[in-house]
């Protein structure tokens, strides 16, 4: 029997179906309205489709949900591409904001493509990038987006149950409002562009109107700020070629997944420079840059720092020796003598825990006074965020290579992993010197009443005197004489001592107690 077709149906060919399709594709790529295409290159920003183009792989983009909301002429792919793509080779699964669509704000489809890109990269485990430049969700769609079980909460549910399952490295190419703004804040590293990116739970007019506030957005959330007060950030980028760059130099120290190990390139000797014998000083107090002896023990332009900005009294990030990946935590003597404060303290204490989670063996080079004392940083809780550190330390279980450089007094003792903290060995220099305290510090509380007691003339060659048996009691021969240090090796030759060791500790696998959850300092 044959179906005779109504005489005013039209046939449409499968090439004009095609060329149809083609046209739905480009008026959607090309995103919003011309006008806010044109307001994002005044902003010094790229188009989103330009930076992904720019970060990823050629022709390893694979976009899902490009035709979210397809029926709205005003919402190309609901301001969101989500999808997986390729970077130097190693798979990705992300979502990106496009500020031309209603300024990046979530819809009902917007948000379902970022929990499915994460749901993607849970599945694959592989990293997951959130690259931001978003106006928050939409509150004229707030029943669609905000409480349910599926909607934005659930982002940040997610975020919390892939950590440390796979890398998750959040971009802030604009702002990051509300909401939104707690994606950076459980991402394991922030990637900040200067003068663009800001992050904030509410905006200017909202904090005038709430609580009389003037302050520019600048100055309450912008990107500098967060880099270098807040914390919030760990990379401040000058612009968005250079935020894509360090994208790109981060994965490469970072496996895809708890499961593997960082890939191993080809090794670089040192940069060369002044003798380690040089760089450090024969004064015990006399500060020095503690980058310059980084350089002369890694391999040559391999150190990749992490929140440089921030309480840069202790120096964290990642580094290669031989062509191996170590995360280095290092005290600066050159800033506030390398005290340990309350910054300092959270800064270790969540490196230290990113390289644990992704097999990243930890080398920990030591020249600490201690943590801060005084009112002020007891008021701040230097004693709870001190234990952060310690904490980090102790449930870290790479290998761990602990180097004493200097001196090495009190907490600080414990916070750069002494012997106390399962090291796999304690080396010193022939500078080290581990105490309770300094030599000057210990006699003063110890003998005090004693030294006021003497006549003035007496009292400096008795301090000194006491000096002189107190530095016998922890002369880094009689500690290493009690086991307490494991080696004593000549300055020159700490790189090789270093790259020998972690070869020999590679096999390390060992947990951390039996518990299920630990109670953590917060």
């Amino acid at each position: 029997m044959t179906i005779k077709l109504p005489e005013h149906r039209k046939i449409v060919s499968n090439q004009e179906k095609e060329d149809v399709l083609l046209q739905e594709r480009k008026r959607i790529e090309q995103g919003g309205a011309e006008k806010y295409r044109q307001r994002v290159l005044e902003q010094n920003k790229l188009p989103v489709r330009e930076r992904l183009e720019r970060l990823f792989d050629p022709n390893s983009l694979k976009e899902d949900g490009l035709f979210a909301e397809a029926l709205r002429s005003d919402l190309a792919a609901d301001a969101m591409i989500s999808g997986l793509g390729k970077i130097n080779g190693q798979r990705v699964s992300f979502f990106a904001s496009d500020p031309t669509v209603k300024a990046g704000s979530w819809g009902e489809k917007s948000v379902e493509k970022m929990l499915r890109a994460q749901e993607m990269a849970m599945k694959l485990k592989i990293p997951m990038l959130y690259m931001i430049d978003s106006a928050g969700g939409r509150i004229t769609d707030q029943i669609k987006i905000f409480p349910g079980r599926r909607n934005s909460g659930k982002i940040f549910y997610n975020q919390v149950k892939m950590s440390g399952m796979v890398p998750q490295i959040c971009i802030n190419f604009g702002p990051s409002p509300a909401g939104s703004a707690y994606i950076p804040a459980f991402a394991d590293v922030v990637i900040m562009v200067d003068k663009n990116a800001s992050a904030y739970l509410g905006s200017t007019r909202m904090v005038e109107k709430a609580i009389g506030e003037k302050v520019t957005m600048e100055e309450m959330g912008g990107a500098r700020l967060h880099c270098s007060k807040s914390g919030l950030g760990d990379i401040l980028a000058k612009d968005e070629d250079d935020a894509i760059h360090k994208i790109k130099q981060y994965l490469s120290y970072m496996p895809g997944n708890y499961k593997e190990q960082p890939k191993v390139i080809a090794p670089a000797a040192p940069k060369t420079g002044r003798y380690l014998k040089e760089i450090i000083p024969e004064d015990m107090y006399r500060p020095y840059d503690m980058y310059e002896l980084i350089d002369r023990v890694v391999d040559e332009d391999s150190f990749f720092e992490i929140k440089k900005l921030f309480a840069s009294e202790l120096i964290v990030g990642f580094a290669r020796f031989d062509g191996k990946v170590v995360g280095i935590v290092a005290n600066q003597p050159k800033v506030k003598g390398g005290t340990l404060f309350v910054d300092s303290a959270d800064k270790g204490a969540r490196f230290i825990t990113l390289c644990n989670a992704f097999n990243i063996p930890l080398l920990f080079l030591s020249d600490v006074p201690g943590y801060m004392v005084g009112s002020a940083v007891e008021k701040q809780g230097i004693i709870r965020h001190g234990a952060k550190l310690i904490t980090a330390v102790s449930e870290a279980t790479v290998p761990k290579i602990s180097v004493i450089v200097r001196k090495c007094y009190g907490a600080g003792l414990y916070a750069m992993c002494g012997p106390a903290f399962d090291p796999e060995t304690v080396i010193a220099l022939p500078s080290a010197s581990i105490a309770i305290m300094g030599p000057e510090a210990a006699i003063n509380a110890v003998y005090y009443n004693k030294i006021q007691e003497l006549p003035e003339e007496e009292r400096a060659a008795y301090v000194e005197l006491k000096i002189t048996e107190y530095s016998k009691d922890v002369d880094k021969y009689a500690l290493a004489s009690e086991l307490i240090i494991d080696e004593i090796i000549p300055y020159e030759q700490l790189r090789e001592e270093v790259i020998e060791r972690f070869d020999y500790y590679a096999s390390k696998d060992i947990t951390f107690g039996e518990k299920k959850v630990p109670v953590h300092p917060v």
